[in-house]
């Protein structure tokens, strides 16, 4: 199922990026363009990943980079 119409990114690609680390729309948009065009779809990406805890949730906070593992994924793919 997508999650955004705009960019085609699917609920799966979400997920595996959430898997991947990151927590939050914001490094979600960083990951695949999610939610940077129209935004209609930052609620349901914030659904998907929930309220649990994110192992880089700290730096995270600190501003320090937390999805080169995914986007080095992605740039091999």
């Amino acid at each position: 199922m997508y999650v955004c119409n705009c960019f085609g990114v699917t609920e799966a690609q979400v997920k595996k990026h959430a898997e991947g680390g990151a927590c939050t729309p914001r490094q979600i948009a960083s990951a695949c363009k999610a939610g940077t065009d129209c935004g209609s779809c930052v609620r349901r990406i914030q659904a998907l990943l929930g309220r649990g805890e994110c192992p880089r949730r700290e730096l995270a906070d600190q501003g320090m980079p937390v999805l080169s593992e995914v986007e080095a994924l992605e740039e091999a793919a």
